[in-house]
């Protein structure tokens, strides 16, 4: 009690209230930065080599910095700090986007049955009511989702597709089909897990992988209008199922989710990081590219720890976020780069595939942009995309813009001409994309597409072809016509399938896309 009467006499005598006394302490209030004096000449003092020297106060792009010495002020701690939290979340959102985007095709997917049990197929073929980057009106579509367990996955597959395996990094796994080991025949394909030490068997077309997650893509062909023959084959010889259930591989559920909505495109706000966070919890941190790995953790992303960025964070996120969307719209849509470009300087048809590296390698430098670029437009990484393959597999070019650069606007109408004779062993098509989401563009059509099979397609005297994008059909073109949509932009992909050598040499190429005055 003494001791309490003493403290109540002290807090008097000193001004201060008991109250005061026994409450919280105040925030800390950051010192007052050191003030600068003139810097005397000292016996060892030497002339300062040119540029090792940061000045003490900058005007930058983030306002006006100030430092004591080189060290910055309270300040400008705070404003330098904020912004490469900004960078830094810039920089997870363009060299992950490829993480969310795989991420968001397992849960697409996932919405209509288990891993390794449900296989999606496009029987009536995919249309505009389907939300998956850049598909296109005329293949077969067939997929699934495959986690491993503790050994390895078996996945037979079936002949004449187009089939790719991707692994949840979005990085290349295996070919199946007409480009793949088996050689259209249709095998076994064992993937096996990172942490798998046991014994591989042989007859198997071995794929060792990084992820325990897996993307099973692959295309079927029409035949004679029907797809009936390619669901058909896919039915009776597609498998999945552990090493150990080979005797006896369990049923799978076979879906057809034609005309059904589905969406397997990834955010592009800040919930893009929450995409990327559920890849890096769910997979082996080891195999993760390091440099990815080490942005992500900058911004709070790291395997076995919860992402739960404060609210300083979230804002600064949300604004890292609308950035990176920006950039890689803008990588896509009008590149800077000439190497996105077919015919560099005489052409608007662009691919990010540059130097043909399905890898984004090239010299050992990493094409970040084109990587970026890419998986923001369309899904499915393989050689046989960017390889030349004469007379197999198909080849691509995009253009959002008309012969002159203008971006390609739904209210006007233009004119595409395919020349004479195509390389083609197959057939060519084009399909228009709604540039938001790089899904079909939903007109008042199904298919917001056309292709080479067309039975009442009209053609030129010289052979050529000319396909019209409108609002309304032209005045006797409506058999080569494609809708679009007054206020809305778009873009569209040639597809030339069964590509010849006058594709790679370049000596034959589609026309730019025209505009045509009213």
């Amino acid at each position: 009690m003494k001791v309490f009467k003493y403290f109540t006499l002290l807090a008097l005598l000193t001004g201060i209230s008991l109250a005061a006394c026994q409450s919280e302490k105040k925030p800390e209030q950051k010192p007052p930065a050191p003030q600068a004096v003139s810097t005397p000449q000292m016996k060892m003092t030497t002339p300062l080599p040119e540029g090792i020297v940061s000045p003490n106060q900058m005007d930058s792009r983030i306002g006006k910095l100030e430092f004591f010495d080189g060290v910055p002020t309270p300040e400008s701690e705070e404003k330098i700090y904020d912004y490469l939290d900004f960078h830094r979340g810039v920089e997870a959102f363009v060299n992950g986007i490829q993480i969310a985007s795989m991420e968001a095709i397992k849960e697409g997917l996932l919405k209509f049955g288990p891993a390794n049990q449900t296989v999606m197929l496009f029987e009536g073929l995919m249309d505009s009511k389907s939300f998956w980057l850049t598909p296109n009106t005329t293949s077969v579509y067939m997929s699934c989702w495959v986690e491993l367990g503790e050994e390895p996955m078996v996945i037979e597959t079936p002949p004449d597709v187009l089939g790719i395996i991707d692994d949840h990094w979005f990085q290349y796994v295996a070919d199946f089909g007409r480009l793949g080991p088996d050689k259209s025949k249709g095998g076994k394909f064992l993937l096996i897990p990172p942490q798998y030490k046991g014994k591989i068997p042989e007859g198997y077309f071995n794929c060792a992988t990084v992820t325990n997650g897996h993307w099973i893509i692959w295309r079927g062909f029409q035949k004679d209008g029907s797809t009936q023959s390619a669901i058909e084959a896919t039915k009776k010889h597609f498998k999945i199922y552990p090493l150990s259930q080979k005797a006896n591989p369990p049923a799978l559920n076979f879906l057809n989710i034609s005309g059904q909505f589905s969406n397997t495109i990834h955010r592009m706000d800040e919930k893009i990081y929450e995409e990327i966070n559920a890849a890096v919890q769910a997979e082996p941190f080891e195999g993760l590219n390091p440099e990815i790995a080490s942005t992500l953790a900058t911004i709070g992303i790291e395997k076995g720890k919860t992402f739960q960025p404060d609210g300083r964070m979230q804002k600064i996120l949300k604004e890292s976020a609308a950035m990176g969307s920006a950039i890689v719209r803008t990588l896509m849509s009008k590149p800077r780069d000439e190497r996105f470009f077919l015919y560099p300087g005489e052409s608007v048809w662009v691919n990010p595939l540059v130097y043909r590296r399905y890898d984004f390698l090239h010299k050992g430098v990493r094409l970040i942009d084109a990587r970026a670029a890419f998986h923001f437009y369309a899904t499915g990484i393989t050689p046989a995309m960017a390889a030349k393959f004469i007379g197999k597999g198909s080849q691509y070019a995009i253009a959002y813009s008309d012969k002159k650069g203008n971006t390609l606007d739904g209210s006007k109408t233009y004119k595409i001409t395919i020349p004479a004779n195509p390389p083609m062993k197959d057939f060519w098509s084009f399909t228009i994309y709604d540039n938001q989401t790089r899904s079909m563009l939903q007109t008042d059509y199904q298919f917001p597409g056309i292709d080479s099979g067309k039975k009442d397609l009209l053609t030129n005297p010289d052979g050529s072809v000319d396909i019209y994008f409108s609002p309304e059909a032209p005045a006797g073109k409506t058999e080569n016509w494609i809708q679009t949509i007054p206020g809305k932009g778009w873009n569209v992909i040639f597809r030339l399938y069964g590509p010849l050598e006058p594709w790679f040499e370049k000596t034959w190429r589609p026309g730019d896309p025209e505009l045509i005055e009213s």
